[in-house]
């Protein structure tokens, strides 16, 4: 393979792996009860959060460089979509609760992404993705800004299923 040829796919390459980063996001939470399956209840959250339709796949937990937060958006039918996402589901007259947390280092370098979910009330979920996102923090030796939360509960009713879902959404 000539010299010129080489540096073309090294390029394209290059291309391909910014082109796999994201430049925007979206928070967006849902949550269902169902009476058939914990299954139906998921779907259902899905739906009520806008992404029942897509594909979805589960990534880590950080934010690109210059990546910014926007509105929810109406995704493609069959899309790929990537995200962070926290669930949790239930059944019978029990409190699930599940939630994301977000944060920029303090230069806006990059930032964090943090989920957690159980039978956790919304005091819970956030003490307990607080002490997440500060650990990853104090792991990564930096400081962070304020963080940002998203949080979903749900008492499921008896003789029902359940579902909560957070998600973090790359667009």
């Amino acid at each position: 393979m000539s010299r010129g040829r080489q540096t073309a796919k090294k390029k394209e390459k290059e291309e391909d792996n910014r082109s796999m980063i994201p430049k925007k996001f979206f928070v967006t939470s849902g949550n269902a009860v169902s009476p058939v399956s914990e299954v139906n209840a998921f779907d259902l959250a899905l739906k009520n959060a806008g992404l029942a339709q897509c594909n979805l796949v589960s990534v880590s937990s950080i934010l690109p460089p210059n990546c910014t937060e926007t509105k929810r958006k109406e995704l493609s039918i069959g899309s790929i979509t990537f995200t962070v996402l926290a669930r949790m589901g239930g059944d019978g007259r029990i409190l699930i609760g599940a939630g994301i947390a977000w944060v920029w280092e303090k230069s806006r370098k990059y930032g964090l992404v943090a989920e957690t979910h159980g039978h956790m009330d919304e005091e819970a979920l956030k003490e307990n993705l607080e002490c997440k996102i500060r650990e990853m923090a104090r792991i990564r030796d930096i400081e962070i800004d304020e963080i940002s939360y998203r949080l979903e509960n749900l008492m499921v009713p008896i003789d029902n299923y359940g579902c909560v879902i957070v998600a973090l959404v790359y667009v």
